[in-house]
């Protein structure tokens, strides 16, 4: 299991070959990486965005159903924080006990560490 945050996300439409070999890594051991829906809200633009598409169409997009949006808020509010879509990925993270390929570990880290849960910080 592994997450992509924003951060990968705006890396595979750039067509950043280190995201594209992880990428392609995971598909290969039958890993379908997930993308929180507020995560490809924050890089989705419309389209056609084609390297984006390519890259969501190996991918699995998870909900902000009301236990994961109540569980970001409390983690925000334990952090003093507010970036709810980065509290999502966190928790996401620490539910699936997955890592985070991300351009913002520092944030996440930091909202992580609020919480006192470990998390491993991939950053592209």
């Amino acid at each position: 299991m592994i997450i992509y945050d924003a951060g990968a996300l705006v890396a595979a439409e750039r067509n950043v070959r280190p995201l594209w070999a992880l990428h392609d890594a995971a598909l290969r051991r039958d890993v379908s990486p997930l993308v929180p829906a507020g995560v490809l809200a924050q890089v989705w633009r419309g389209g056609p965005q084609a390297n984006l598409s390519r890259l969501l169409a190996g991918c699995t997009v998870t909900p902000l159903d009301d236990p994961l949006a109540r569980a970001a808020g409390t983690l925000c509010g334990q952090a003093g924080a507010s970036d709810i879509v980065d509290a999502s990925v966190v928790v996401l993270a620490h539910v699936m006990a997955a890592p985070v390929v991300t351009g913002d570990a520092a944030d996440l880290r930091d909202l992580a560490s609020a919480a006192g849960w470990p998390i491993t910080l991939h950053a592209i």
